[in-house]
């Protein structure tokens, strides 16, 4: 019954939205995301993409387990989408259709009240048991610490203490902060659900150059870097807008009906 309410609520929802003018709703900017969420929330197949990721990040760690290394080993991981669920504000900011605010972030995250992602929690602390370190580099800023390791902590994730949850410090680059680590640890794996969870290589790149990216980096791809899927929103759907160029929502709408390819 309480699917089939939320299936109902979804459909009028979207139903009365269609009824709004761009200007004040656009389709590919509000219903995307939710569309998104009901994914995210209810396929099983993100739940096997998910699980199949993190079995495989599994395998990975047993076979390190059985080879020497002069450095001690690290794992980085990214937070949201990556270990925590956030499709819930999504959901709201969709259906109030209210675009992307830190306000209305730092409202959710201080609730810390995240679900997991299938398969994070028992990967995590499987790869803690065989002594590898884990450290969180999110782009929540500092001011959501508490609630993130309050969030965190109530899964029991592992190393789910300050010195080893990275935030922000202004800047969504987090290849200086991977490159902090790296000076104590061999980062011997990441996880993520935005290229640039991975390298610096991605960062602040058209589409079509992070697509190239992937291309030279393919073999990283299952080995080093464990991506998880999150089509609610990410840097793949910025990449698509002109960088410098500060666009209103009925023009990036636009922006992204040149981008899709149909019949």
């Amino acid at each position: 019954m309480k699917h089939t309410s939320f299936l109902i609520c979804l459909l009028l929802t979207i139903t009365a939205c269609r009824t709004q003018k761009v200007t004040q709703s656009t389709t590919s900017l509000q219903h995307g995301p939710a569309w998104g969420a009901l994914w995210q929330q209810r396929a099983a197949e993100y739940k096997a993409l998910c699980l199949q990721a993190y079995q495989l990040a599994a395998i990975r760690v047993e076979e390190m387990s059985h080879q020497q290394t002069l450095r001690p080993r690290a794992i980085v991981t990214d937070i949201d989408e990556t270990v925590l669920d956030n499709s819930p504000f999504s959901v709201t900011s969709a259906f109030n259709g209210q675009p992307f605010t830190q306000q209305a972030w730092e409202q959710w995250t201080s609730k810390a009240i995240c679900d997991t992602v299938p398969g994070a929690l028992a990967f995590f602390k499987y790869a803690a048991s065989t002594g590898l370190t884990i450290y969180y580099i999110t782009n929540r800023q500092e001011s959501e610490r508490a609630a993130t390791l309050k969030n965190l902590q109530k899964w029991d994730f592992p190393f789910a203490d300050n010195e080893h949850l990275v935030l922000s410090s202004g800047s969504s680059d987090k290849e200086p902060r991977r490159s902090a680590i790296e000076k104590k640890y061999e980062i011997a794996m990441l996880v993520g659900d935005n290229l640039g969870d991975f390298s610096d290589v991605f960062y602040k790149k058209t589409s079509d150059e992070r697509n190239a990216a992937v291309e030279r980096l393919h073999a990283e791809f299952g080995r080093r870097f464990i991506m998880l899927p999150n089509v609610m929103y990410g840097d793949w759907l910025s990449s698509l807008f002109p960088k410098n160029v500060k666009l209103d929502a009925q023009q990036m709408d636009s922006v992204l009906r040149h981008a899709v390819r149909g019949l």
